[in-house]
């Protein structure tokens, strides 16, 4: 077992393969001459892996995992952790706008004290103005509904000891996010804050969409709000028709009530809006369950170059 292991998933990123090398080794060579740095290519089209694979020539430390296909960002980063070695392992996107300089940062503060998990802590926001406020939207939902106060503005950029990752290994959910597993997990964490770069090289491989449905998979996975958000919206079309009956029967015994069909397409409309959405609702997470009852393997390794 080696001392640290360093775990980035890359997909299509061939501009920036040869500067997310350099400032990783250089920035863990001053941590510790016995590390490794575990790339997974999630099936990239572009030559991303070509290039890994060609500096490895000249950097044994470097390891390569191929996926055999594009299994999302999460996948990926389990991969890498599954087969991480280190007594001390790091996961860090590969866009470079997590800084690997920060790694240093993270393990002086994981060694130095009882603690087993360093997470990185946003001190500002990157990207796109749709994109910043979605992402501000979801940490604030997510930090409220799931019951962690700290899990605001932090990603996937951490680092942890050998136990608390093989507690983090132990869940075989194929819904997952990972730093609210992470969180989930509990053991003693801290954070370490630090300013997002913007990306080095290209666009940004995760769309919008991807955004959404990694938000979904958050949401669902660690909180019962769209539940209860059923029964409030129950609760609330109860209230609300009791009200105009209790209303249409006034007017009948006053003598003022409108004749027509308006009030009764209304009625109509509202209530078969609320049983959609409970559908939907409920359709999720039947989808989720059958998903986990098919117990695919989250990922399958094409080849490993160690």
């Amino acid at each position: 077992m080696i001392e640290l292991s360093l775990v980035i998933p890359l997909f299509n990123e061939a501009d920036l393969v040869h500067e997310l090398v350099r400032r990783s080794v250089a920035a863990l060579a001053e941590i510790t001459p016995d590390f490794e740095i575990l790339f997974v290519d999630d099936g990239s089209r572009d030559e991303t892996l070509s290039r890994l694979l060609d500096i490895r020539q000249t950097e044994p430390r470097i390891k390569v995992i191929e996926l055999s296909r594009n299994f999302g960002h999460q996948a990926a980063f389990t991969a890498g952790l599954t087969f991480a070695s280190g007594n001390y392992i790091a996961m860090m996107d590969g866009d470079l706008q997590d800084p690997p300089e920060v790694i240093g940062e993270m393990y002086r503060k994981l060694t130095s004290g009882n603690i087993d998990v360093v997470y990185g802590k946003r001190t500002n926001k990157t990207g796109t103005i749709r994109g910043k406020w979605s992402k501000f939207l979801f940490h604030k939902t997510f930090k409220r509904i799931s019951g962690f106060p700290d899990i605001e503005n932090v990603g996937n950029f951490s680092l942890l000891n050998r136990p608390a990752l093989e507690s983090l290994l132990k869940f075989s959910e194929s819904t997952r996010y990972l730093p609210g597993l992470r969180r989930f997990i509990g053991f003693r964490q801290e954070h370490v804050e630090y300013t997002r770069d913007e990306r080095y090289s290209g666009k940004s491989k995760m769309r919008f969409s991807d955004l959404l449905s990694l938000s979904s998979d958050a949401i669902f996975s660690f909180s019962r709000l769209p539940v209860r958000l059923c029964l409030f919206l129950g609760l609330t079309g109860i209230v609300v028709f009791f009200l105009a009956g209790l209303y249409t029967l006034i007017a009948k015994i006053a003598g003022f009530a409108i004749i027509g069909w308006s009030s009764t397409l209304l009625s109509i409309y509202f209530l078969g809006s609320i049983q959609l959405t409970f559908l939907g609702i409920l359709g999720e997470y039947v989808f989720r369950i059958y998903r986990e009852s098919q117990r695919r393997p989250l990922f399958l390794v094409k080849q490993f170059y160690v």
